[in-house]
Parts: C-alpha cells; structure tokens; sequence
C-alpha cells in the first residue's frame, strides 16, 4: 500500500475509535423489560417458536384471524435481539429476494409474488397504524445505485426488461445526475428508484412494538425460554423447556438461523454473518453536502454489496460488503465483532460519501443471516401437519417474515389459498452439503463474485454453472 494510501486508511481506522460493538438498534434506554421465563406446564392451541419477525408476527396475526385462539410465543433471549433487531431496517415489498431473483426462478408466478408482496407490506403499514407501533416507518423506497460504468448499462437494460414485462411500475431509472441530485456522490453512476416497494423502519423498535402488540391481544409471551425438544403428544405436540414445557394443538417454528427442531430442515439453511456501522448524527451541514432530502434506502450494485440508509436522527447506517461463513455452521456470539470488516467498510464508507470526513462511527456490530441456496424463505409442514415453519430469508426478511406468517397459519389450518397454491411454497429449495463440501463451495463463490466485480460483472465458469442450477451465494 502506498504511503497515502497507508495514511488514509489510518484516518479511516480512527472514525472506529469510539464504536461501541453492539447493535445500535438495541442500545436503545427505551428498551422493554423481557417478559418473565416458563415455569412449570403450559397449555395452548398454537405454540410460536422464536421472537424475531417471523414468530411475532406468527402470533400477531393468529389473534388476529381468531381472537379467541389461545397463543403462547416462546423466546430463547429476548425478543428482537437476533436478526430483526441488527438489520438495516429495510422493509421491502419483495417475498423472493429482490425481483431479478424472483424473476429468474418463477417467471410464471412473478406478477403474482409482486402483488402478494405489494400487499403485504401495505399491510404492515397498516398494522403499524392499527397498533400505534412506534418504530420510524417511512415508505420513502429504495434507490439500487450503479458505482461503475458497466452497472449503469445493466441497470439500464433491467428498467427496460422490467418495464416491457409490466413490471416496472413505480421504478425510475436515474442517471448520473439524476441519481446524485437524490443522494451526492461522486461514485454513483446511475440509479433505480422504487419508489414505494421498500420502507424504511427502526428494526429493534418493530419488534418490539410487535410484541407489546401481542400482548395487547392476549399472547402469552415467555423470553429467556428456549425451546429445546419437540415431539408428538396425543392429539397435539410437545415443546420441553429448561424449567417446564408446553402442549399445543399446532406448532409454528420461526427460529431461522438457528437449529430448527424439525431436523431433516437443517440442511436447507446455512449462517452468514453481516456487518455494519452507525455514525454519529450529521449536522445540518454534513446532511447538505449529501443531499438525501427523500431519505431513500441505498444499496450498490456490485456482487458484494453496500447498503445504507438514515436513521430517524440523521445518522448513516453502513452495512455489507463482507459475508462470512464460519465453517461448520456454527452460531456462535464471537462472530458478531469483526474489527476486519469494521476498518474495510469505514475505507469504502468515505470512499462513497468523502465530503463527510471527519464524521465518526458511534456503533460497528454484526449478525447472522439464514441463507437458503434461492435466497429466499421457503416454507413446509411436518408431523401430519402439526408443526409448520418457515426460514431462508436470506437477509431480506423484515417484510417477507409477515408473509411466511400467513403461509405458515394457512398450513397449520390445512387451507388451500392463493399463497399455499405457489410455486414458491410449494417446493423447496436445494440443501447444502455437508462440510467439508459447503464451506469449499461458498468460499469458491465469494471468490467468484468479488473477481466479477474487478473484471466489469464478468462471470466465470462456476458462477455460470451456478447459474445454470438455481444455486449460489449472495452478499
């Protein structure tokens, strides 16, 4: 490294100085005190396993359908303090993992996806209204930002095949100028708006918020109660935990990333940790010299992605680039602090917005991701239909998790629905192999896509052959 380069990157590394490693999200006074642990038995008609996303809003919309179903969640912590509450707080429209993805493995069913998806989060807005869930929802959509020149041609091309296909409905292409009278930097070269298919929220405060929601409604939420085996019990099903246990008619598992207890589902799912940093509030003048006046979500379009956002206070969220896949699987806590990737996103934070020098980070943490090999949930039953669950959101999850709720209560309920009768839920994605074969194979597709990203997007023979099978890995 040059001796100016090696000067910059120490300037870089001082932003960090004072970077708390914990979610910023969660380093919230206003945090809610957990709810007491399980003691003794428990009776129910539906027991939610997991207090991320996907069990509350499980739990959520099962008083919803019926007020009269009694509802007990479990929570192994705290609730939201996984994924929904150290994500970037998108909360986008799209159930398949941004359309191309969709696009690609169920073109047939695509206008219809979009318009669950659409749906879906108008509904989340509306549940937002409806239960006064105080977590900064702002539908100000997402701008995908083209930092090369051979980007802006493919960004390009998309609008046209999207638009040509009735699929563009709300997007606007941008150029150059266009992209940076929105948000000011001297690498972006081209841009997407959706203008209304992504929201923006406070994720840990969602959480929560949803959670104070079911308890409104009579669920009867127990954190700090991990579930640790399930089985059959007469006409229903059994949940042991360390200091009691629960019997329920129906069972929805909404663990995700962590083991599943139906255990033929674990090889569907693999962990990749996520990184990202918070700044400090911007003044005035620092939010002026970026523009960002529509506080629009961003996220580049290189394989190995940025994406970034403003919080409430005009702090710059920055997270991504680096996906990281211990071997074996593992979910482990010593994975979530990654001062590595800490100094690399600082670097490529003031390489995108350099009018901001000086501004410091006040948080740098990470997480781990489920990632399924289609990028996107899937969904299945088990023990004669007792038991549903969903997982594999691949990042993507803070919209999609209420959707896999609905699928996930529609299976428990038998019902054939629009959502039930998709492709997408009907059929699962590819598992992963065993070690040492799947760590071999994410590592040679990260090291694939970070060289398409130095030769102009071009991909090679195993990205091809990827391709070719629906399978692949995605930062």
């Amino acid at each position: 490294m040059a001796p100016s380069a090696m000067s910059r990157s120490n300037d870089w590394t001082k932003s960090l100085s004072d970077a708390q490693p914990v979610p910023y999200w969660l380093d919230d006074p206003g945090r809610p005190r957990p709810q007491p642990a399980l003691t003794g038995p428990e009776t129910c008609d539906l027991l939610v396993v997991g207090g991320g996303y996907s069990g509350l809003w499980t739990a959520l919309i099962a008083k919803e359908r019926d007020p009269g179903r009694d509802v007990v969640l479990l929570e192994g912590r705290e609730v939201g303090w996984a994924a929904s509450g150290r994500n970037g707080g998108f909360c986008a429209a799209s159930l398949t993992h941004g359309l191309s993805n969709g696009l690609t493995r169920w073109p047939g069913e695509i206008h219809k996806l979009e318009e669950l998806g659409a749906r879906n989060l108008d509904a989340i807005e509306e549940a937002v209204v409806r239960h006064g869930l105080d977590c900064d929802f702002e539908r100000s959509g997402e701008i995908d930002v083209a930092t090369e020149e051979y980007q802006a041609r493919e960004l390009k091309e998309w609008h046209e095949e999207i638009d040509a296909k009735g699929l563009a409905d709300g997007v606007e292409y941008l150029d150059a100028e266009a992209v940076r009278e929105q948000v000011d930097s001297p690498t972006f070269r081209a841009g997407l708006w959706d203008r209304r298919g992504v929201a923006m929220v406070n994720p840990a405060k969602l959480a929560w918020g949803l959670k104070r929601a079911c308890l409104d409604l009579g669920v009867r939420v127990y954190e700090h109660t991990p579930a640790l085996t399930l089985r059959p019990y007469g006409a229903g099903m059994a949940v042991r935990t360390p200091y009691g246990g629960v019997r329920a008619r129906g069972v929805a598992l909404g663990t995700n990333v962590f083991p599943n207890l139906v255990k033929r589902v674990r090889p569907y799912t693999v962990p990749v940790y996520d990184y990202a940093l918070m700044t400090e509030p911007l003044t005035a003048g620092q939010l002026a010299s970026v523009g960002w006046k529509n506080r629009q979500g961003l996220g580049d379009s290189a394989n190995q992605f940025h994406y970034f956002r403003l919080s409430a206070d005009n702090r710059v969220l920055w997270g991504g680039y680096d996906a990281v896949y211990p071997y074996g699987g593992r979910v482990r806590a010593e994975y979530d602090d990654r001062p590595e990737t800490y100094a690399k996103l600082a670097g490529h934070f003031f390489t995108c917005f350099p009018q901001l020098e000086g501004v410091r980070f006040t948080h740098a943490w990470g997480g781990a991701i489920d990632t399924c090999s289609r990028f996107s949930a899937f969904f299945g039953t088990a023990h004669q239909g007792k038991v549903a669950y969903a997982a594999g959101y691949t990042g993507l999850g803070v919209g999609a998790t209420r959707f896999g709720a609905e699928v996930m209560l529609d299976l428990l309920a038998g019902e054939r629905t629009e959502r039930t009768e998709l492709e997408m839920v009907r059929r699962k994605p590819l598992p992963f192999p065993p070690e040492p074969f799947a760590w071999t194979g994410i590592a040679l597709t990260k090291w694939s896509l970070a060289r398409a990203d130095a030769h102009g997007g071009r991909r090679n023979l195993w990205l091809r052959t990827m391709d070719r099978l629906g399978l692949g890995f995605d930062s």
